[in-house]
Parts: structure tokens; C-alpha cells; sequence
């Protein structure tokens, strides 16, 4: 069977889990890039529930198919600051990236985006590793009273992604003028995704540019920050089994950015 035919059938079975579509199969194309819309469409709305092992197996050989045609970048190599060998700055698709975690800037439900093909990290995350990322959400959030609160951070596996866990936090949102208390919470992420990174013994970390773009943290301000109190940890934490800290970035002005950030003398 070849991809097109498998994930035909991927859609299928979503498609029959509930009386009523959850979303227009119609308003998708037959071809391959209409089929993998109409999947990532699926899978984004989906709620949290099991899946039979016949769907996670298929579903589970399609995204690695995915993966393969992406390909994974290996986190080790990626050359460091000029200034600190502990950082690394990366442009491109965070979920290519084979490191010990990336960070995922969740929202507060912690159950990822449920907007057909929403462009958010968030989604495209959820997308890559898999229905089973949702699921694991839940469970952790099934444990808890209320949503997550910001400046937190909470581990699951990666399923389908080639690093070894995402880790979750949720960032904030500016309303109006920046205050003390969003850069206060904004380097709480970063420090709490540090601190998870650490009791998971893992060795390395990606991090996007968390509450910029939609939760309108300004991207300057987020970066200086992001750098800082990552620097700050690390030399707060000399022992700790985190080597490597790769600032992922997607925007050419984020680029420049944290490039003048890393590479300042």
C-alpha cells in the first residue's frame, strides 16, 4: 500500500468515529497534499480518547514517512555561539529536530490546537508527534485542578518527533503595555523548562520563541529575556546533565535577533 492509499484510509477511520464529520472531507483535495490537510485537519480536532492499535500503527508509520521526507537535524551538531559553546541557534522547523526536548508554547487547556491546520507551534507540534501526544496531555491535566498556570512546565513523551520528550509550557499574554510581571513569567518558562530538562536528565533542549506572535510578548524583549535567564541557569546549575541549549527560531527577524544576542562579544 503506498502512502497516499494509507493515509486515504487513516482518514477514513477518523472520518468514522463519530456519527456527524468533524470536519468537510469535501473541502479537501484527493491527491496527496489534500489527503495530509485533510489528516492534520482530523487529528487536530480530534478529542482526547484511545485509539485502536490498527489506527496508532498506521497513523504512527505515515508521520514517520513524514519525518523522513522533512528530515532530521541532529542537535549535537549544530555549531555553537560564537561567545558560549552552551548555545546554539537554529532556523526552521522545530519538530525535525533530534535533541532531548522541545519546548511546545501550549495554552492553558495543555491539550494542543484545536484549529484545522493552524499555523501556531502549538498545532504543529501536536500534528507531527501524533495522537497520542494529546492523549498524555490529558492524563496530566486529568491530575490537576484548573488549567495550567503560566510559567510552568510539564514533560511527555515525543511519540512520532525525533527528539525525546516535549516539554510544555505556557507563556504570557500581553494585554497593552509589557508590565514586570509578563517578563517575570516569560523567564519562569525558561527556567522551569531548564528545570524539567534537568530532572529528566536530558542533555540538550530546544526552545521556540515562546508568547511572541499571537500572545504578542514583543520579540526583541522575549529574546533578551529567553537569553539571559537561560545563561543565567546554566551558570546556576553547573552540574546539570543539560550540555546544550539551541534557540529555535522560524522568523528572519527573530534570526537576527538572538544571532546579535549569541554573537555579541
Amino acid at each position: 500500500m503506498n502512502r497516499l492509499a494509507q493515509i486515504k484510509m487513516l482518514n477514513q477511520m477518523l472520518l468514522g468515529e463519530t456519527p456527524t464529520p468533524p470536519v468537510d472531507p469535501s473541502a479537501y483535495g484527493s491527491d496527496e497534499a489534500g489527503q495530509r490537510a485533510l489528516m492534520r485537519a482530523l487529528m487536530n480536532v480530534r478529542p482526547p480518547k484511545p485509539m485502536s492499535l490498527i489506527v496508532e500503527n498506521l497513523q504512527d508509520a505515515i508521520l514517520k514517512s513524514f519525518l523522513e521526507d522533512k528530515g532530521v537535524v541532529d542537535g549535537a551538531a549544530l555549531p555553537v555561539s560564537r561567545t558560549d559553546s552552551r548555545l546554539a541557534l537554529w532556523q526552521g522547523d522545530i519538530t525535525r529536530l533530534k535533541v532531548g526536548a522541545i519546548v511546545n508554547a501550549a495554552n492553558s487547556q495543555m491539550l494542543g490546537c484545536f484549529v484545522p491546520g493552524h499555523s501556531c507551534i502549538d498545532n504543529a507540534i501536536h500534528s507531527a508527534a501524533g495522537m497520542q501526544l494529546r492523549n498524555a496531555c490529558a492524563a496530566l491535566m486529568a491530575g490537576q485542578d484548573g488549567p495550567e498556570p503560566t510559567g510552568q512546565a510539564k514533560v511527555t513523551p515525543a511519540y512520532n518527533l525525533p527528539c525525546q520528550c516535549v516539554i510544555h509550557t505556557v507563556g504570557p499574554i500581553v494585554e497593552g503595555e509589557l508590565t514586570q510581571g509578563d517578563v517575570d513569567a516569560l523567564a519562569s518558562c525558561y527556567r522551569s523548562c531548564l528545570d524539567a530538562a534537568d530532572d529528566a536528565d536530558l542533555d540538550s533542549i530546544a526552545f521556540c520563541c515562546i508568547s511572541t506572535g499571537v500572545f504578542r510578548f514583543p520579540q526583541d524583549k522575549a529574546a533578551e529575556i529567553a537569553v539571559s535567564t537561560v545563561k543565567d541557569w546554566l551558570d546556576a546549575h553547573p552540574q546539570t546533565s543539560v550540555k546544550k541549549v539551541v534557540f529555535n527560531v522560524f522568523k528572519d527577524e527573530d534570526w537576527r535577533l538572538y544571532d546579535a544576542l549569541l554573537n555579541q562579544a
